[in-house]
């Protein structure tokens, strides 16, 4: 499959998963006692999306790499912020398992991603890169 858009990407389509996700399991009432907090991992998981987009629209690899750590660092802070809700009974234990394992499997995609770019000497490896982030 040639990649010719972000949206062909598996790893950007599954942050869209994981940003309906998160808008679905934040709705609730409990996460409107602490807007903050709502906002930020909202925020957290379309930042993963947007700088994958942002990043494969740039002209060089190691930039769409740049980007890719950003937006690593952007599903860690997902991460980070169901810890939060979770101890703060926002979540329960399956949303909680739901949301961590579907940011971890994203953030595995990015590493593999990151790292074929990385590797590979061509000059445009994007088209190819679909294999790389479905290991």
């Amino acid at each position: 499959m040639k990649i010719t858009r972000f949206e062909d990407l598996e790893v950007w389509q599954r942050a869209r998963e994981l940003t309906k996700l998160v808008y679905q399991i934040t709705k609730v009432d409990t996460f409107n006692q602490d807007q903050r907090l709502r906002n930020q991992i909202r925020d957290s998981c379309v930042s993963v999306m947007a700088n994958i987009a942002e990043g494969f629209s740039r002209n060089s690899d190691k930039e769409f790499r740049q980007f890719l750590f950003v937006a690593k660092g952007s599903a860690a802070e997902v991460q980070s912020h169901s810890y939060v809700s979770l101890d703060q009974h926002y979540l329960n234990q399956t949303e909680f398992a739901k949301l961590y394992e579907e940011t971890d499997h994203i953030s595995r995609m990015l590493s593999n991603l990151i790292q074929y770019l990385a590797r590979s000497t061509r000059r445009d490896r994007r088209n190819d890169a679909i294999d790389a982030q479905t290991r």
